[in-house]
């Protein structure tokens, strides 16, 4: 379907709002150049700046170009071929970012493990990907290897001390992470921008994880977008990502943005809201993603407001349990300082590299906070997002809900071994990404629901992300979450999941009652209060061990 002239009106409609001293085009800071050779640059142009800090250690970019390209070197040397694919199963450690970078070096294929995953997780991973060598620590090392010989991996390397033991398993090669750093460095990086770099693998909430196609085109394209959208300064971003790496989320903020611009990487492995206040002053860093709580955690370090964070302008929120506010916003301003505005992060998923649509410059007024839920923003420089009728693929009027659909260079290549479930989701140019949203009056993104989270009252929708927003507007509660339960008069019924403020008392019918002032009577939900929530590894809420719980409650008020 041609959608040339509702593309034209909408690209309009963006530039007049578009922030001002962000670019309208992308700009690539050295050129068309891979992230390798992005380092190299670097390195040759300022090789004392710190390109990577994690505890004590600083590792410069002459040291960073060095380090990755020894790692390059030994997988020649061990005769891993371009295109083999090769897993890292590590945390937030310097030792991640130069596997990476000379795995892309040695024109293989990076394949970024979970260091959470189990058993089968792993064989699953592994096994699909067919990764032959795979990168963890002394920790993790027994549970690798004891799923590495159900796969096709031949070589563990094990970052380990001298006086760590290892592991002994039947068919695989052990190797030291020390052994590898005195391999002769491979001088000449993989040049070939398009050719297949990574496979990040989806979470795996439609069934088992699907490999995404990523390459280093993807990657640059997403880095310097999302630095020039948001307003990051170039060789001045100092990162802070205490968010797993081995998320792409995480590999775009604690690698390829500070790397590809010639900034700053801090890692951290755990978060300790003490210590980010120490790293932040210390190192000056400019921005991070983390939780609305973890902002909260922050402002009750003691003398915190006494800290000198004006370096730290650009925090972003993800908000997966509780929701920024206007409140919450004001409260971090008046502690750390006017010139540090917290925002959410941006719109994406795995299949677009993540960093699709972001809400910077539309904090003034709240505007951002206070428009309908929830608002997304403009899409970065080069990317277009329509929303479209799911069934007909004729494009919505503006205002009306439908499926979001993208257009990017950071488009996946497909699905790993999957053509069927890439044709599914890859068409004509356009990923369909299964989600609900609409564009406004000045063509900003607002997202609703994955079309599967939709909740149907009497054939009317029902988003959970809009109910989750005004439930969380009730002064005494802290966390929402909606989630649909079937109804034999209306189909199907809200359910929302509430944890309340310390000290607070509202009763469930308190809440309902206080609901029908605040929404359409067909979206009230039915009330639960909670004292915690079922969470996954990364803190999102587990919404599908609400499902049952839900339809409990609903026979409950029958």
């Amino acid at each position: 379907m041609d959608y040339t002239q509702h593309l034209q009106d909408l690209r309009e409609r963006q530039e007049r709002v578009r922030p001002a001293g962000t670019p309208r085009d992308v700009v690539h800071p050295l050129g068309d150049l891979t992230v390798p050779e992005y380092v190299d640059a670097w390195a040759q142009r300022q090789p004392d700046r710190p390109a990577v800090v994690h505890d004590d250690i600083v590792t410069d970019y002459r040291e960073l170009a060095d380090r990755h390209a020894r790692w390059a070197g030994w997988l020649r040397a061990k005769g891993v071929a371009p295109g083999e694919c090769v897993g890292v199963h590590l945390g937030n450690v310097p030792e991640f970012v130069i596997a990476f970078l000379g795995t892309l070096r040695a024109g293989c294929v990076h394949v970024p493990v979970n260091p959470m995953f189990q058993h089968a997780e792993l064989v699953h991973e592994l096994g699909d990907s067919g990764a032959s060598i795979v990168v963890t620590s002394a920790a993790l090392a027994q549970r690798l290897c004891e799923a590495a010989v159900e796969t096709g991996v031949r070589t563990v390397v094990v970052l380990a001390g001298e006086g760590d033991p290892l592991p002994s398993v039947a068919g695989i090669d052990i190797v030291r992470w020390s052994d590898t750093e005195g391999a002769p460095p491979l001088l000449e990086a993989a040049a070939d921008l398009d050719a297949l770099a990574a496979l990040n693998y989806t979470g795996g909430t439609t069934g088992l994880p699907k490999g995404c196609e990523h390459t280093q085109r993807h990657m640059v394209y997403t880095a310097v977008s999302a630095a020039g959208a948001n307003g990051f300064d170039g060789t001045r971003i100092v990162s802070l990502c205490f968010i797993p790496v081995f998320w792409i989320a995480g590999e775009d903020l604690g690698i390829l943005i500070p790397l590809v611009m010639g900034g700053t990487t801090v890692l951290l492995e755990r978060w300790d809201a003490a210590t980010v206040v120490d790293l932040v002053e210390r190192h000056r860093v400019t921005t991070t993603a983390a939780t609305v709580e973890s902002y909260l955690d922050i402002l009750q370090v003691p003398g915190v407001a006494d800290r000198d964070l004006s370096c730290f302008t650009a925090p972003m929120t993800m908000s997966f349990i509780r929701k920024l506010t206007p409140q919450v916003r004001r409260q971090w301003s008046d502690t750390v300082g006017a010139g540090s505005v917290l925002r959410e992060g941006s719109y994406g998923m795995t299949e677009s590299h993540t960093v699709d649509v972001v809400p910077y410059g539309f904090h003034e007024g709240d505007h951002d906070l206070l428009t309908e839920p929830v608002f997304c923003g403009l899409p970065v420089p080069g990317t277009d997002v329509i929303v479209v009728d799911p069934v007909t693929a004729e494009p919505m009027a503006l205002g009306d809900a439908g499926e979001i659909l993208l257009r990017s260079p950071s488009i996946m290549t497909g699905y790993w071994g999957n053509p069927q479930a890439s044709a599914q989701q890859l068409r004509d140019g356009w990923l369909h990404t299964g989600d609900t949203g609409y564009l406004d009056e000045d063509g900003c993104l607002h997202y609703l629901a994955r079309s599967k989270d939709m909740i149907k009252v009497k054939g009317m929708s029902v988003f959970p992300a809009e109910v989750e927003m005004m439930l969380a507007a009730h002064p005494e509660v802290e966390s929402v979450a909606v989630v649909p339960a079937d109804d034999e008069a209306a189909g199907q019924r809200p359910v929302a999941f509430v944890s309340l403020v310390a000290h607070a008392t509202p009763t469930a019918g308190e809440l309902e009652e206080w609901a029908r002032g605040q929404m359409a009577g067909y979206k009230v939900p039915l009330v639960e209060v909670v004292a915690a929530f079922p969470l996954t590894d990364t803190g999102k809420i587990r919404k599908p061990e609400l499902l049952e719980r839900a339809q409990q409650v609903v026979v409950s008020r029958e």
